[in-house]
């Protein structure tokens, strides 16, 4: 599930095995999976983002195209990350979609306030999980324009 670590165009955050190998099949689905890297936990997102430990050989200049976030995560919760990204000028332009079994009205509004650009509820059906992640590949790679960094 892993691309090369200069290459990545989408970085999933998800401590869920099941959930992230459904979202890395619906990704592939659609071609959409080659640059895709996973990690398990808020800690090592950051870590990858920022370019520390065991990604310090990284480019942190090399952003992932988007980041799928899950909002209850070890070490680092998602909306901890989530305030770091979008405080720090060098990543506050990377589209977040928090993907998350939450539909907890607090943490929708906390989200939209830490700037996330999407929330959506992970569907419990297996197809239509699928169908949620092939449709937010789709939007974020192929039809969203984000600004040139």
């Amino acid at each position: 599930m892993s691309a090369q670590i200069q290459d990545v165009e989408i970085l999933l955050v998800e401590d869920n095995p099941n959930d992230a190998e459904l979202t890395a099949r619906a990704l592939k689905k659609q071609n959409l999976a080659n640059q895709l890297h996973h990690v398990k936990d808020g800690a090592e997102a950051l870590d990858f983002i920022f370019a520390r430990g065991a990604y310090s050989q990284r480019d942190i200049a090399n952003n992932p195209k988007i980041i799928l976030l899950d909002l209850k995560l070890p070490k680092v919760d998602g909306l901890e990350v989530l305030k770091q990204l979008k405080t720090d000028s060098r990543t506050k332009l990377i589209p977040v979609i928090m993907m998350t079994s939450s539909k907890e009205e607090r943490d929708i509004i906390e989200s939209y306030k830490l700037g996330v650009n999407s929330y959506v509820v992970k569907p419990v059906d297996f197809t239509q999980f699928s169908k949620a992640v092939e449709g937010l590949g789709l939007y974020w790679l192929l039809v969203n324009h984000p600004p040139r960094t």
